[in-house]
């Protein structure tokens, strides 16, 4: 016996106010970055340095980024229809993957530039840009603890890749800092020290570009969800009156919502109509977890005497 869906015009509350939630958040920093990025690219060409040059793009693309995960945020808390009866999730993901694509872009892109900076011989930073970075390391690293707890809280894998982003952004400011304070202790012979810097910061955000590409992949492929989710949803099930036990159960994730497929065991010798009473019990305890869960799909099984 199979469930119908029941939310395929209602959605589910929870999603809306996380989505809500995460859209704030995201548009918030795209202010910061916006700002951020601006006062480091005009230091940049003042102050004569191009790691702070690129971390004034890195921060521009962290403009972009926040504008896609606002925008998928607000597509994927859409509620299913007709055309997507397992609703539009999947762009919450897909913008995950779009972001970790563009922090490889901006790797590459900043590996080459840095290579040609450390060819040519050009002139020493100056050292109002430390202070610049000062503030831009500790604004970053706020952001980024701001974006991943709120990623955290309402499970979104595209802010918590918009925040890995901010990370990234932070790394990169650091080696700025630790090149032009080199460039200009040793003086004369280190001028290239900030370019080198920016090249080690394009290493940091290349590997973070593929960790969080991987991840986001998975999502999209469907991935296993931890133990722990698939177990707490299991012993909601169990806990419904008139389950006799679980056999098998399948979670997978779309944009801030689960979907489930679960196998509920009965007693054999129940009517059709009690099973199917059950079968709506456990949809709705399921559906009512604090886990976001849109729609389960119940089927139930006789119990082996």
């Amino acid at each position: 016996m199979s469930q119908l869906p029941t939310q395929t015009h209602a959605g589910h509350p929870r999603i809306h106010k996380s989505a809500a939630l995460g859209i704030r958040a995201s548009l918030g920093s795209v202010l910061v970055s916006l700002g951020l990025g601006a006062v480091k690219i005009i230091t940049g060409i003042l102050g004569h340095s191009y790691a702070l040059i690129a971390d004034g793009i890195e921060s521009m693309l962290d403009v972009a980024s926040g504008l896609v995960v606002a925008g998928s945020l607000k597509i994927a808390a859409q509620p299913p229809d007709e055309q997507y009866p397992y609703g539009y999730g999947k762009v919450e993901p897909a913008a995950a993957l779009v972001i970790a694509s563009g922090l490889l872009a901006a790797a590459i892109a900043i590996s080459i530039q840095s290579i040609r900076e450390i060819r040519v011989p050009h002139h020493a930073p100056a050292p109002f840009t430390l202070v610049v970075l000062v503030i831009v390391v500790a604004a970053k690293e706020l952001l980024f603890r701001f974006l991943f707890r709120t990623g955290e809280s309402i499970n979104s894998s595209a802010l918590r890749t918009d925040a890995w982003h901010h990370r990234s952004d932070s790394l990169t400011s650091l080696a700025a800092f630790l090149g032009i304070s080199i460039a200009l202790v040793f003086g004369e012979g280190y001028e290239s020290a900030d370019d080198w810097a920016a090249l080690f910061a394009a290493g940091v955000i290349a590997v973070n570009g593929v960790r969080l590409l991987r991840t986001a992949w998975r999502e999209i492929m469907d991935a296993a969800l931890p133990d722990k989710v698939v177990d707490e949803i299991r012993e909601i099930a169990r806990g419904v009156d008139g389950v006799a036990g679980i056999d098998m159960c399948r979670v997978r994730k779309s944009g801030l919502g689960l979907w489930v497929d679960i196998h509920v065991e009965v007693h054999g010798d129940m009517t059709v109509r009690d099973g199917h009473e059950i079968a709506h019990r456990v949809k709705d305890a399921l559906v009512a977890a604090k886990h976001n869960i849109m729609d389960a799909v119940v089927h139930i099984e006789p119990m082996d005497e």
